[in-house]
């Protein structure tokens, strides 16, 4: 209870000084903070559980659609890396 309550007060004054300074820079508006940070996930980086059976089943069935945004939701890569990704594993 008394760390949160220091934690508290040192977040508070950090927020005085960056006011300070902000003032004394003569910077009225910061610019709104991105909902998530951009590049966070590498888009290399696979989990160590990934494998692509599960991509695998959704291409027998056809589901090419579906395997990519499986393939996005596992590694948390973009739109184009994992269409790639998908069809240079299955040109087809």
């Amino acid at each position: 209870m008394f760390a949160r309550r220091r934690l508290e007060r040192k977040i508070d004054a950090l927020h005085f000084k960056t006011d300070l300074i902000l003032q004394h820079l003569g910077i009225q508006d910061l610019p709104p903070m991105p909902a998530e940070p951009v590049g966070a996930v590498p888009t290399h980086a696979r989990p160590a559980s990934f494998s692509f059976a599960e991509i695998d089943a959704l291409l027998a069935d056809g589901k090419k659609i579906h395997a990519i945004k499986r393939y996005r939701e596992l590694t948390g890569c973009g739109l184009k890396e994992a269409k790639d990704a998908v069809e240079q594993r299955y040109p087809y």
